[in-house]
């Protein structure tokens, strides 16, 4: 573990998991859980290439069985890491920063990710080599989709390719003229299945095209005119920035998605018709939907009876910087299970991590939340702002500080937690003689 600081305010600690996160008591002072840690922090951008305010955007990309992470910077470089050590194993440059969530291909070996040059490279991930690079007029910030044969990528201009996997070359794309106004920094990316690309625009429009050739599949949907004032006055921000989450919606195939300030969506993937909407939830720009499987029932006590199994559940969570984190039933026409008032200065995508929930926040840290009830379980204050959204497979999490310090986190469960034993394998019958 790096840092005794980071050590000593992981002691053991109950309260942890009532009241909120308030700048005037952070969390990690008077109630910390003993959950999050830092397994290392390691210096990985240059700062002499550092033009502009040294943030960093985007969220890294993991490689799990190869250990590596893909994580790019204002620098301009994208870097593959090696996990375990936080070694640089190699740095590709661009023409401008990358604040993107890289894609890695396992069954290429490849990496997609974007930059504020207004491309998109695919490099081999073992060396960095340059595969392609596709140029766009505007900043790429979202992760690539690749489906099938096909990449699709949005970028900040509102337009939408679909490119071929393998060649780079463009198949279609779509584009809407940008809202004229005041905007929100950013834009929405892409979600896809077998039919249809799923994004939203800056001027709150939400659309689906056929994933072959681009063509519309919905009548335009616009989320602003829902977010019109009673008197019929349209929303100082008219954005819609969130990227869709593809789930089922009250039995049907549906998408949810977010209105700068129209609130949260669930609209129907077929049709776009509004199945519900949250319209307290201001200021989201990034959902995440937590789910948990059916599960038996943990030992009341060491070595005691089992308690009653557990439902699956799951959890529409969406972050604002303006209202916070909230946590909705995506099952219950976004009814409002809990909301977090997180510190101000931003607040990341929710990313969903050992059972919990992972955010990091500009000014205060790095919070581990319980998804079901929104209570904080643990926080730590690292030195550094953050604007980057982790990443994060099993226990560990990696995001990279302002400046460009990478962190490894580990979450390990609180002192005392008792973990249900492992089923016995089943032994096979015996053959019957005869």
């Amino acid at each position: 573990m790096a840092g005794a600081t980071a050590a000593a305010a992981l002691a053991t600690g109950c309260d942890a998991l009532r009241g909120e996160a308030v700048p005037e008591v952070p969390v990690w002072l008077n109630r910390p859980g003993g959950v999050l840690g830092i397994a290392y922090r390691k210096a990985i951008t240059d700062p002499t290439k550092i033009v502009d305010l040294p943030y960093e955007r985007g969220r890294p990309g993991l490689d799990v069985r190869g250990m590596r992470v893909f994580v790019g910077s204002q620098d301009g470089g994208l870097y593959a890491v090696d996990a375990p050590s936080g070694d640089i194993i190699w740095r590709f440059e661009t023409l401008g920063p990358v604040q993107s969530e890289p894609y890695y291909d396992r069954e290429e070996d490849c990496v997609y990710f974007g930059s504020a040059d207004g491309a998109l490279y695919k490099v081999k991930a073992e060396n960095g080599d340059l595969i392609y690079r596709f140029s766009t007029n505007a900043e790429i910030a979202r992760r690539a989709v690749v489906h099938g044969d096909t990449v699709f990528i949005t970028n900040a201009n509102d337009t939408l390719v679909s490119l071929d996997r393998q060649t780079g070359k463009m198949r279609w794309y779509q584009h809407r003229t940008p809202a004229f106004g005041i905007e929100i920094g950013g834009h929405a990316g892409v979600a896809v299945d077998d039919v249809r690309a799923y994004t939203a625009f800056s001027d709150g429009v939400i659309m689906a095209y056929g994933t072959a050739d681009g063509s519309e599949q919905w009548p335009t949907v616009d989320l602003t005119i829902e977010a019109a004032s009673a008197e019929g006055q349209p929303p100082q921000y008219l954005d819609a920035d969130t990227t869709p989450v593809l789930s089922t919606v009250a039995g049907t195939d549906g998408l949810f998605v977010a209105h700068y300030e129209g609130g949260v969506y669930a609209l129907e993937a077929e049709t776009g018709r509004t199945l519900w909407r949250n319209e307290a939830v201001v200021g989201a720009n990034n959902l995440l939907l937590w789910e948990q499987p059916p599960h038996p029932g943990r030992p009341r006590v060491p070595n005691g009876d089992l308690g009653p199994d557990a439902p699956a559940r799951r959890v529409l969570v969406a972050s604002s910087g303006r209202t916070g984190l909230w946590g909705l039933d995506p099952d219950d026409r976004g009814r409002i299970l809990w909301r977090k008032k997180l510190p101000e200065g931003g607040i990341s995508a929710p990313v969903q991590v050992a059972g919990a929930i992972l955010v990091t926040t500009t000014r205060y840290g790095v919070f581990l939340v319980e998804p079901t009830q929104g209570a904080v379980i643990d926080g730590i204050e690292p030195g550094n702002e953050i604007a980057m959204t982790p990443a994060a497979h099993g226990q560990h999490a990696f995001v990279m500080t302002n400046g460009g310090v990478l962190l490894a986190l580990v979450v390990q469960p609180p002192p005392g937690v008792v973990r249900p034993p492992r089923p016995e394998p089943k032994k096979p019958s015996p053959k019957k003689a005869g």
